[in-house]
């Protein structure tokens, strides 16, 4: 299972992890590749964005094969809108994140993506499935981390709602001649069915138990894969990347105008890669979104010779 780190009341009031809590965070994400702040968020500000984030989830479920899915129906890409009645800089801008990936990746990470994953209730009379065990990193990617998923599950989240399954230690291990499918492909950046037998006998996956209030910080090189959701409520969580002050990576972020002097101030450790654009223009177009694997997340040009 992965490492929890116990956050206190008195680190999210001064928005910063103390010494010891920091090191646990630091050293889980080398080694395991993904760690668990708990307790960092009041469950009362999630609860408004759940609401309106479960009834989008809908919508998109009803575009069927429209849809953007990811791998199949019961997982779906989802993004939050970006507005200011729905956004809240403790979901989106947490401090005591941006303090993690920080400390992993360099000063100001880059902060160019911002989206999440729906997992669905099965339709009637049909199978619920698991993703395949997969990469973000569907491309030639640096051995060094140069990119930190920050999740929020805006409910708990567990074996019976579909709580991704995490294979810790592999972000060390994945290269694409491990990989199946093309990048930018629906079902791009599989692991080969040999490798997953093989790291089984070693270090099997868990599913693990994530309590609402918690970030999940995950390196986008861990092997995972969605997993079906059995109960009757839509379980949504939140995905950010931070992206390494040196990683070329163009993708921006549209916030709506009004947010800009929000993303100034609680966005400071952060550079903030955006397109500011008018609150009606966010909600013509947040829920007309590509599925996950269609985002590249590769750097906008190569150096030569490495």
């Amino acid at each position: 299972m992965p490492v929890t780190v116990p956050v206190t009341g008195e680190e999210v009031a001064a928005k910063k992890l103390g010494w010891r809590n920091l090191e646990l965070a630091t050293r889980a994400l080398h080694r395991d590749g993904l760690v668990v702040l708990q307790d960092t968020i009041a469950h009362s500000r999630l609860d408004a964005l759940n609401k309106t984030m479960v009834q989008d989830a809908l919508k998109l479920q009803a575009q069927g094969d429209a849809g953007p899915f990811n791998y199949n129906k019961g997982n779906t890409q989802q993004d939050p809108p970006m507005i200011k009645s729905q956004f809240d800089p403790s979901i989106f801008l947490n401090p005591l994140a941006t303090q993690v990936t920080t400390s992993v990746l360099g000063p100001k990470p880059r902060l160019t993506f911002m989206s999440g994953n729906s997992a669905l209730p099965p339709a009637p009379g049909v199978e619920p499935q698991s993703q395949p065990v997969h990469t973000d990193a569907d491309f030639d990617h640096p051995e060094s981390p140069f990119a930190l998923v920050v999740n929020v599950p805006l409910i708990d989240m567990d074996i019976h709602n579909g709580s991704t399954e995490v294979w810790l230690g592999t972000h060390n291990t994945t290269s694409l001649a491990a990989q199946e499918g093309k990048q930018g492909d629906r079902a791009s950046g599989r692991i080969a069915k040999d490798l997953l037998k093989e790291r089984r006998q070693q270090r099997p996956p868990s599913q693990p138990l994530v309590r609402k209030g918690s970030i999940v910080i995950r390196d986008l090189r861990l092997w995972h894969a969605g997993k079906p959701n059995f109960s009757s409520d839509i379980r949504v969580m939140l995905a950010m990347i931070h992206f390494a002050p040196w990683y070329r990576n163009a993708m921006k972020v549209k916030f709506s105008e009004d947010l800009e002097a929000v993303l100034d101030r609680d966005g400071s450790g952060l550079q903030i890669q955006k397109t500011l654009v008018s609150e009606q223009t966010i909600l013509d177009e947040y829920l007309n979104r590509g599925y996950g694997n269609s985002y590249n997340f590769d750097q906008e040009s190569r150096l030569e010779n490495f």
